[in-house]
This record gives structure tokens, sequence and C-alpha cells, in this order.
């Protein structure tokens, strides 16, 4: 399926929106989050560990994709959002020779799924601790964005 997504050009540069989601669950008084495998490609030349992101169609709200992009690449249906918080990363790469500007924009979600049914775009998940996750992240504004979302758990009462 192939949707047209928001994509604009300013100057020589495209600019794209996506939105993502860090997503985590509660086990026994311990907080995981589920970091899925993608492969090399545009953002990397090497295989990477990240949030499930993706692509806005046209018309969507930001939620909206995070929501329908968690459900394509993790199967999870149950997604709750934590309210108040909203990050968002920047960052450059190359797309077919032509630079592209990325703004991502991730929500806070709480699932009672443990059972991830990946898609094609992806080569694998793991549930992990927070410092277990932050090592595996590869990006910095990765690291960062995890950080924040760890950090406004733990002042909430969402660990109750």
């Amino acid at each position: 399926m192939h949707f047209a997504f928001d994509r604009a050009k300013r100057g020589n540069v495209a600019f794209e929106k996506s939105a993502g989601v860090v997503i985590f669950r509660k086990e026994k008084g311990k907080i995981y989050y589920l970091l899925l495998h993608y492969p090399s490609g545009s953002r990397s030349q090497k295989d990477y560990w990240d949030f499930s992101k993706g692509h806005i169609i046209k018309g969507e709200k930001l939620e909206e994709t995070a929501k329908r992009e968690a459900k394509e690449e993790t199967g999870i249906k149950d997604l709750k959002f934590v309210e108040g918080f909203k990050e968002w990363i920047k960052y450059f790469f190359k797309f077919k020779g032509e630079n592209i500007f990325k703004i991502v924009t991730f929500y806070l979600a709480e699932t009672k799924t443990e059972e991830i049914k990946i898609s094609p775009e992806h080569i694998g998940f793991q549930w992990l601790l927070y410092e277990q996750a932050t090592e595996q992240l590869k990006f910095k504004n990765a690291k960062e964005v995890l950080k924040k979302a760890n950090s406004f758990i733990r002042k909430s009462s969402i660990t109750n």
C-alpha cells in the first residue's frame, strides 16, 4: 500500500514530518520499552534499533499517525496514550541523492500487549528496561526522547 505523505520542498532541501510513539508496558513493578530493529537503509548504513514511527498520511493528525504506525509495525491495538508527553527530534538524511530535513513528533503510550507481530520493514523487536534500551538505541536524539519519556513516567502516577 502506498500513500501520499507529507513532504515539502524548502529551497534545495526536502522537508518531511513523521510521528512515532515510545511504547512501554509494566510488568511486576518494572517498566519495559519496546524497540524495533530496523535494517540498514536511508537513515543508516547499518541496522539500528529505534521506536515505532512513520510518515504522516495527508489529512492525518500526528497522534493518528503514531497509533496507525504502531499498529502496522507491531500489531499493538491497545495503546493508551499518556497525556502531556510530546517530544520532537530533528535530523538530516540523504535519500536517492536528495537532502531531507525531517522532524519526528513522539508520543508516549502504554500497552498490555507483550507479543509483537513485526512488519516486514523490521527485522526484530525487544522489550527492554530503561538502561538496556538506552544502550541499544543508536541515535543520540532517540536516547534523549527515551530519557525524557522515562523521566515523565517516573514523575507521574503511571508507575502505580
